[in-house]
């Protein structure tokens, strides 16, 4: 079974205001048309009723007399057949059977006794009842005819009609011409209906304009400056009241973003501060312990326990405190160092790192024929291939396959690349659009895949952010773990590149995906 298809409906409110009034003006000329109509047709039919009132019986009297009436004596025998109207048609009936017949034609003062009537006919006109009351028949040879029966004085049945056929010309005409005049009043009201609707709701449509210039600017953070308010228009009219509502609305929007830039500048200063202030302290702390080791005199095990501790944390603090740092200057937009970095060696260093860090993961590695070079700071890509190879050993179980994988992409294909799969675009939350450059040159494109657990699906919306730790998600057995700055750095770092990160994760198939534009090397 074929699914029915729905009549287009109007969208916007111009088109179903518009829609709305000629369809109230078609109905309207409709049900005026109608009662023209009606009414004509009922006025016109009961004139032909008066008409038919005076013909009376005396013409199909006449029929029985071949045209003569029974008692006119005074040599004028058609004198009353002359007074009658063109079309006028008799009958006599007896017993049910029509005996005699006659029509008045066009120009001829005799009646026609030759009407071809059919056995249909017959019985139509056998089926009047003779109660004197006009009735509609239809005769196939003459058309639809308005006929009066009653009763003669030789038990016979006297019929006489008048056509319906001016009657129904008429009423046809008045169709017409209300069908035209009703078209083109339809047709003039739409248009200048379309116009009067679109010119009342232009201050809507500067609202709208607003919104939607509001809604392509970017809120997420930075300094944003909306654009000029909507135009407002009488306040005691509703598309006035919206505007002005949407215009406070957009003072308070204002406001709260600019408190809330405020509020992140200040945040960041403190993180900066914070963690430039705290480097020299947990340092000392650090060197201290160390020192306190170094002592050569006997050292009770307990204490030899708390300062290796302390030498422990004090060094999970300081690269804590570099990492924040790190991030406090990427925020501010810290330019990094650009040179030539060749990522296939970045590559197999990383992995090699990672290859002692963790003997008891399997490491591939999928490189290809020529070097990979791209323009960057060595040592925070360096940092990206670390931290990426790090959470997948840190959050997989021994045993587990790692593939590092680098290709270069051309440029019609760097747009397409590393979405997300079955809607995990959230998980991509510090993906940024890739540089001109990229688009011009092609990307090089840097994944690390595992096939560990992968990451839970509540998770990736904010894997990319600080502080995001899920070790004991990943892998059940992990003890320790980093403070979740690793995939924020990871994020950060690239962005700062022009490049963009994403995350595809599935049981048993877990993905990051770096993409970094090649650019122009050459300069350094």
């Amino acid at each position: 079974m074929r699914p029915v298809r729905r009549l287009p409906r109007p969208r916007t409110l111009r088109a179903r205001l518009t829609f709305g009034l000629v369809v109230l003006l078609a109905v309207s000329c409709a049900a005026v048309g109608l009662a023209a109509v009606v009414e004509l047709n009922g006025f016109l039919t009961q004139r032909l009723d008066e008409q038919l009132a005076q013909v009376g019986t005396r013409f199909p009297e006449s029929l029985e007399h071949k045209g003569a009436l029974p008692d006119d004596h005074d040599g004028d025998e058609h004198g009353d057949t002359r007074r009658l109207a063109t079309g006028t048609f008799g009958a006599r009936l007896l017993d049910g059977r029509v005996t005699h017949k006659g029509l008045i034609r066009s120009g001829d003062p005799s009646a026609d006794l030759d009407v071809g009537l059919s056995a249909a006919d017959r019985a139509r006109l056998a089926g009047v009842p003779a109660d004197g009351r006009p009735h509609t028949v239809g005769l196939s040879a003459l058309g639809d005819y308005r006929v009066v029966a009653s009763a003669g004085r030789d038990r016979d049945v006297l019929i006489a009609g008048l056509p319906l056929e001016p009657v129904q010309a008429t009423v046809r005409r008045l169709e017409l011409v209300a069908g035209i005049v009703f078209g083109l009043a339809l047709v003039v009201t739409g248009v200048a209906g379309a116009l009067w609707v679109r010119w009342s709701l232009r201050p809507l449509s500067r609202v709208a304009d607003t919104a939607t210039r509001v809604s392509e600017l970017p809120l997420a953070s930075g300094v944003v400056a909306l654009p000029a308010r909507a135009p407002e228009t009488d306040p005691r009219g509703e598309v006035g009241r919206v505007a002005g509502a949407f215009n406070r609305m957009l003072g308070h929007v204002e406001d709260a973003l600019t408190k809330r830039h405020a509020s992140e500048e200040r945040l960041r200063s403190f993180a900066a501060d914070a963690s430039h202030e705290l480097r020299t302290p947990v340092a000392s702390v650090r060197g201290h312990a160390e020192l306190a080791l170094l002592h050569p005199g006997p050292v009770p095990a307990e204490v030899t326990r708390a300062l290796e501790r302390i030498a422990a944390e004090s060094s999970r603090m300081g690269e804590m405190v570099d990492d924040l740092l790190l991030l406090a200057r990427l925020d501010a937009g810290r330019p990094l160092e650009r040179e030539p970095v060749d990522l296939t060696r970045l590559v197999l260093d990383a992995v090699t790192d990672a290859r002692a860090a963790g003997p008891d993961h399997r490491w591939t590695l999928d490189l290809p024929a020529e070097p990979v070079t791209v323009p960057g700071d060595t040592h925070r890509l360096h940092q990206v291939l670390a931290n990426l190879l790090a959470n997948a050993r840190l959050h997989t179980p021994a045993g587990t396959k790692v593939t590092v994988t680098l290709e270069t992409e051309a440029a019609e294909a760097a747009g397409g690349a590393g979405g997300t799969a079955d809607g995990d675009r959230s998980a991509a939350a510090g993906e940024v659009a890739a540089t001109a450059t990229a688009a011009a040159t092609g990307t090089a494109r840097l994944s690390v895949h595992d096939d560990g657990p992968g990451v839970p699906e509540d998770l990736r919306p904010g894997v990319f952010e600080r502080f995001t730790r899920a070790e004991h998600r990943r892998r059940p057995d992990a003890s320790g773990g980093g403070a979740g700055l690793g995939l924020s750095i990871v994020a950060a770092v690239v962005e700062a590149h022009g490049g963009r990160v994403a995350l595809d994760s599935l049981p048993g198939a877990t993905t990051f995906t770096v993409l970094l534009p090649l650019g122009d090397v050459s300069s350094g």
